[in-house]
């Protein structure tokens, strides 16, 4: 019997279920570079090269192991650009009894996938993908008939079932989370460790000349690239976290500041999508720094809430509610994407300095993803769709099981409170107190109205204004409502007039 074992790009791991009885002698692994893949988005141009060349180096790696290996690249000639027509000529090539996969990440590729069988008329097997610590059954069978899914409930669920930061049935610390302890404002005197990059090798630099010349058009800077593209530099990038920025990972993981991207954020999460690290190993990794006191609670319990909380928790609503999800828009946002997020032409300092580094680097931090560009498009009312193609398009992390849920509930409020209890709006007071932009920019977030007021100031009571019937019942905006019926009237009807004109010059 022979079998042709499909491995998509975010399953570069020898340890993925497609994989697992693979018959040297007589099976086939397919892998493939298509078209369509780098630009059913305009993917940035360093999440591309990353993507490819890991995906070439994995090759290298089946194939020093015994396996045989039928690799297509973009550039190979009869490459259809597409997953379909990829497998199609595979077919042509091989006689196979089967087709195995494992359950591709994305909604749409698993759809595609289950056309196979029909379109070939052999038998198609998908497997699970046990990379996660929760199925997507388990977390079906823990959502169904709960009135409400928030993540703290499934977070508690999870450590019950890891034992990870539990004393019996309690939580480590007496606690369940540390989150009060994780929003330090940066210290000028903090020293801000170099985070590891990893110099390209000539499987990547040949991907650099390629990804360069065929998607010149894309978003992105190439010269800095500096991803691991191995498993052993993921590792090399794991260990690198875990001593140099973890400890402080805690304290400052909402912290901003101009010219550092990076803080003390681990830079794992796109060797985590693509399979290079597992989310087990990792929450070990930093598991043994607690037990040998070389990170405090309060930094490592924000770690595993991030993996074992956050990243689980995503994927489950993501394949609970797919594909209806994303019509969701209960804000009725319908706003453009302004032309600065590809550009980072803007006169606010916060979000030139993120989008700058987003070009520059494929990376921000959640803080700059969550409370500056989602921010922002949350109070300008910028449509759902646009800006969840533009994160999906800008970050090396970013594949829609993660980034659409992300956007679309916790920056973005879309789905009406599924994923937050309310939506995440801040002022400029916010931006302020959490990083050093305001010092350098036009406007000040002392300015409430008028000339050289922070737009995000009025912006948020805008939002307030033109949201209040869809929000003001909600209980944990009341303070903010109340304030709100507090202002007098003429003053509110500044700041609408004051925020529209804002916006109708938004690309000018």
């Amino acid at each position: 019997m022979k079998i042709l074992r499909l491995i998509l790009g975010d399953q570069l791991t020898s340890r993925i279920s497609a994989l697992e009885d693979v018959d040297r002698e007589h099976d086939v692994v397919l892998l493939v570079e298509v078209h369509a893949e780098a630009t059913y988005v305009r993917h940035h141009k360093q999440k591309i090269v990353l993507v490819l060349s890991a995906m070439r180096h994995f090759a290298e790696k089946l194939r020093e192991a015994g396996i045989q290996v039928d690799y297509v690249r973009l550039d190979d000639p009869g490459n259809t650009g597409s997953f379909t027509g990829e497998v199609e000529r595979a077919l042509g090539r091989y006689e196979v009894d089967r087709i195995v996969v494992t359950e591709p990440g994305e909604w749409r590729v698993q759809a595609m996938v289950e056309t196979w069988r029909d379109r070939f008329g052999l038998p198609i097997e998908i497997r699970d993908d046990d990379r996660f610590f929760c199925s997507r059954a388990e977390f079906a069978a823990w959502a169904a008939d709960r009135k409400t899914l928030q993540l703290e409930y499934f977070y508690r669920h999870m450590r019950r079932k890891t034992g990870w930061l539990m004393d019996g049935g309690e939580p480590a610390g007496g606690q369940w989370n540390y989150d009060a302890q994780n929003r330090e404002a940066l210290q000028p005197d903090i020293d801000i460790p170099f985070a590891r990059r990893f110099t390209p090798d000539a499987i990547t630099g040949a991907l650099l000349r390629i990804v360069g010349e065929r998607y010149s058009d894309h978003f992105g800077d190439l010269e800095s690239f500096g991803w691991g593209v191995t498993r052993t530099e993921a590792l090399v990038a794991l260990q690198d976290f875990i001593t140099q920025r973890l400890p402080m990972f805690g304290a400052y993981q909402d912290a901003m500041k101009a010219g550092e991207a990076v803080l003390f954020h681990s830079l794992l999460s796109p060797y985590l999508n693509l399979g290079l690290l597992s989310p087990q190993e990792v929450c070990e990794a930093a598991l043994k720094a607690y037990a040998q006191e070389a990170a405090p609670l309060s930094a490592v319990e924000g770690f595993i809430r991030q993996i074992l909380g956050w990243r689980e928790y995503l994927r489950g609503i993501y394949w609970l509610k797919m594909p209806d999800y994303t019509e969701t828009n209960y804000l009725a946002a319908d706003r453009p994407l302004p032309s600065f997020y590809w550009t980072a032409e803007t006169d606010l300092a916060c979000l030139h300095e993120t989008i700058v580094a987003t070009r520059r680097n494929a990376y921000a931090h959640h803080i700059q993803r969550l409370m500056v560009t989602g921010n922002f498009a949350l109070l300008a009312g910028i449509s759902p769709a646009e800006v969840e193609a533009w994160y999906l398009s800008v970050y090396a992390d970013a594949f829609e099981w993660v980034e659409l849920p992300n956007t679309h509930g916790m920056a973005l409020y879309a789905d009406g409170g599924l994923l937050s209890s309310k939506p995440y709006a801040a002022s400029g007071a916010y931006i302020d107190r959490m990083s050093d932009y305001c010092q350098s920019c036009r406007y000040s977030p002392q300015i409430k109205l008028g000339h050289g007021a922070c737009p995000f100031n009025i912006l948020y009571w805008r939002f307030l204004i033109v949201n209040k019937q869809r929000l003001a019942s909600n209980p944990r905006m009341a303070l903010m409502y109340g304030t709100l019926q507090r202002m007098d009237a003429e003053r509110r009807l500044r700041i609408v007039d004051e925020a529209e004109a804002f916006l109708d010059r938004l690309d000018t």
